[in-house]
């Protein structure tokens, strides 16, 4: 058992005061067999009411409002969590779903829907060439073939930290052969998606205390990976930017279909057009020494 703090900043600077519409947090931890939370507290500047909901994937989101206008937004997430994720995960597959191919039971595959659908163009089929070429034989291992596509992402991209928002669509990122945490994620989930998997990304945050994971040159920072759906042993964590399958070092805060639904602040604020300066993230991961 590892007990982590997290302390997550996000600072808004505009050149005047402005008026800030309502804004969406997604920034408490969430909660499974693998991680149990502890504490979590919010705060903003300026004041704001909130109230708070769950999304379609049960995701814990946050809707702030704001009465006055101000040259700033802070806001900060303060959470304590207990990560019990095994560093050497053994997952128990269903016998039908040792070997790929494999047919999803009628009624996993109707409740995966899209989750099993590519959410990007890939009309010449490149992608899905790109992926079968991992496809040792017929049948060949599920595990291993998921492992060597996150393996080949690895290996093939190197990666790179941008601070500009958005993400590289999964074809840029194999012609580029660069990419951000976000894009090894998408890439993966979607080719395994053109194999026919259910998959889902997965934001939060990266522990990584040692300071030699990708994604990272603190003791932590924001993440991104990919869960895939598998019969018997069920969503099955790979984090292809550290080469990598299970949970640990990693605590998730949202899952979903497509990246871009999984942003820690989101909203808007109405001024003048030059009035924003920056925006500031700082993400601090801490281990605390549980006393024998």
């Amino acid at each position: 058992m590892t007990k982590l703090s997290i302390h997550h900043r996000t600072t808004y600077r505009y050149r005047e005061d402005v008026a800030l519409l309502p804004h969406i947090l997604m920034m408490r931890p969430r909660e499974s067999r693998e991680l149990r939370l502890l504490s979590h507290e919010l705060t903003i500047n300026p004041a704001a009411q909130i109230s708070w909901s769950n999304d379609v994937f049960g995701n814990a989101i946050v809707s702030a409002t704001f009465q006055s206008r101000s040259a700033g937004l802070e806001v900060d997430s303060f959470a304590t969590v207990d990560l019990t994720a095994a560093a050497w995960p053994v997952f128990d597959i269903a016998a039908s779903a040792i070997n790929y191919p494999f047919r999803y039971a009628d009624r996993d595959w109707t409740d995966l829907g899209a989750l099993a659908a590519q959410q990007y163009p890939d009309d010449a089929q490149q992608l899905r060439n790109w992926a079968k070429a991992f496809i040792a034989g017929n049948p060949t291992d599920t595990l291993s073939l998921l492992k060597d596509i996150s393996l080949g992402i690895a290996s093939t991209i190197s990666y790179e930290s941008r601070e500009e928002e958005g993400t590289q669509v999964p074809l840029a990122t194999l012609a580029r052969k660069r990419g951000s945490c976000r894009d090894f994620a998408v890439l993966f989930a979607e080719a395994v998606r053109s194999l026919g998997f259910g998959a889902r990304i997965v934001s939060g945050y990266l522990f990584n205390p040692n300071r030699l994971l990708a994604g990272s040159t603190d003791n932590g920072s924001t993440h991104a990976w990919t869960e895939v759906f598998i019969p018997g042993a069920g969503w099955i964590t790979f984090d292809p930017t550290n080469r990598s399958m299970g949970g640990a070092n990693l605590i998730p805060v949202a899952v979903t279909r497509d990246i871009e639904h999984a942003v820690p602040v989101s909203g808007s604020y109405t001024g003048t057009a030059d009035a924003f300066l920056s925006m500031d993230v700082a993400v601090d991961v801490t281990q605390i020494e549980v006393p024998l």
